[in-house]
């Protein structure tokens, strides 16, 4: 999310504004060529316009270059079994709008709770309120860890993902290192047991990662950035001996011996039957080499794995994994040898996936990922990933189709500014939430 360099400039910001960093971005520099992607491969949707238009961009693949190979082709590489056919929308005939729903203290992130009408949302300060958003309305407080964090900086609660029976809660805790917690439910309530699942020591106050979310195969994952300061001085993104720069993937246990099992295909797993070669790594990991990710999330119509890294000095990035061709399992996306679709401090490292969105500080400073969407308020909108950029707040989204990466600029920024993190409902509605307080829904316009 928000890095140092964006902590300074945040105060001398008056809170409640648009927060506007720099230049800002404008339909046409937005509409400048990027460097071309790896080759994707969905199901043919609609066909597109190949005429862009001054807010929107489509980047072919004609010349462009595969990834080095991963488990199950990983690297995005054309797979004939890739998709079961279904129906998709066309974003450059998407228009949006957002309308402001509530205000929050610090609102950064949300998530629907199985089997609950109501919607659960997380506050930085340390707080999860159980929220109506059809009338607006707090209902209760469902958890309050406000003793236990600090909400500075990049600290705080940061993430939270629920499943049928748990609560699961990522917080930097007073000393600023990573906890992440279960919480037993009672229906759409807590019933006071916890558990610590894992924790991470962090040696910065920056890039903690934070986001949680349950996977389509009922795994919890876990996103760590590279644990702070400016380049990674660790070199913790290539290093899968530590979970810092990961994406970890593990099933919760909470009433168990040990708090978590390891899934059997995770990257790091060692083979019984080749004890000879053991891989090197942490059994957690699932995927390695991001610098701080600043939400990932789940296609629900497809399975496919959805990331935004914050960038460094350069370039920030967006990078889809197919669930089709193993959703990323064993993936290195590059930091910090690469930042974006270039050279950092080295060449293309192992297992290598290329984003297939970048866009540079012309544009913004600090990408929010979001979520594809499944909705119905905006059919135009189905299938193509929303997200934007925490500075500027405005909302972009991108499509994957044929072969083809198709960017739209809505021109439209969230209320409050400061774009948090994005949320979505059990219908599959988009909400955009602001740091500054307001939760918006996304809708037509």
């Amino acid at each position: 999310m928000f890095t140092t360099r964006l902590i300074r400039r945040l105060s001398a910001v008056a809170a409640g504004g648009l927060l506007v960093v720099g230049a800002c971005a404008t339909d046409d520099e937005l509409a400048e060529p990027r460097p071309t992607v790896p080759v994707v491969t969905t199901v043919p949707v609609e066909e597109l316009p190949t005429d862009a238009s001054a807010d929107n961009q489509t980047q072919t693949n004609d010349s462009a270059q595969p990834g080095s190979p991963l488990p199950n082709g990983g690297d995005g590489r054309t797979d004939d079994s890739a998709q079961a056919s279904r129906s998709e929308g066309n974003v450059l005939n998407a228009n949006i709008a957002v309308e402001q729903i509530m205000i929050l203290d610090e609102p950064i992130d949300m998530t629907a709770a199985p089997g609950d009408p109501m919607v659960w949302i997380a506050e930085r300060g340390g707080r999860v309120l159980r929220v109506d958003l059809a009338k607006g309305e707090v209902d209760e407080t469902i958890l309050d860890i406000s003793a236990e964090t600090i909400a500075r900086g990049e600290q705080g609660l940061l993430g939270i993902a629920v499943s049928d029976d748990w609560l699961y809660a990522n917080f930097t805790d007073r000393n600023g290192d990573t906890q992440v917690e279960a919480f037993k439910r009672e229906g759409a309530a807590l019933s006071g047991e916890r558990r610590t699942i894992l924790s991470q020591s962090q040696p910065y106050r920056n890039h903690n990662g934070g986001a949680l979310a349950i996977g389509p195969d009922g795994y919890l994952y876990i996103a760590l950035g590279d644990g702070g300061a400016a380049n990674d001085p660790f070199d913790h993104g290539q290093n899968s001996a530590t979970w810092l720069g990961s994406i970890l993937r593990i099933e919760p246990t909470p009433t168990a011996a040990a708090p978590y099992l390891i899934p059997a295909d995770n990257p790091f797993v060692a083979d019984p039957g080749t004890a000879d070669r053991v891989p090197i790594g942490s059994p957690e990991i699932f995927l390695t080499g991001v610098r701080n990710p600043w939400r990932f999330s789940f296609d629900t119509g497809t399975g496919d794995l959805w990331i935004a890294d914050v960038g460094q000095d350069l370039y920030e990035e967006v990078t889809a994994l197919l669930a089709a061709n193993g959703g990323g399992v064993g993936a290195n996306l590059g930091w910090r040898l690469r930042e974006g679709l270039h050279e950092f401090t080295g060449d293309k490292p192992p297992g290598n996936v290329d984003p297939v969105w970048e866009y540079g500080r012309d544009d913004g400073c600090s990408v929010t990922g979001g979520y594809v969407y499944r909705g119905s308020l905006v059919p135009e909108l189905t299938g193509s990933y929303l997200f934007g950029d925490y500075c500027t707040s405005r909302l972009w989204a991108v499509q994957i189709s044929s072969g083809q990466v198709v960017f739209r600029d809505f021109g439209v920024a969230v209320p409050g500014g400061s774009l948090a993190s994005f949320g979505q409902d059990a219908d599959g509605e988009l909400y955009t939430l602001s740091l500054e307080g307001p939760v918006s829904r996304v809708v037509a316009s």
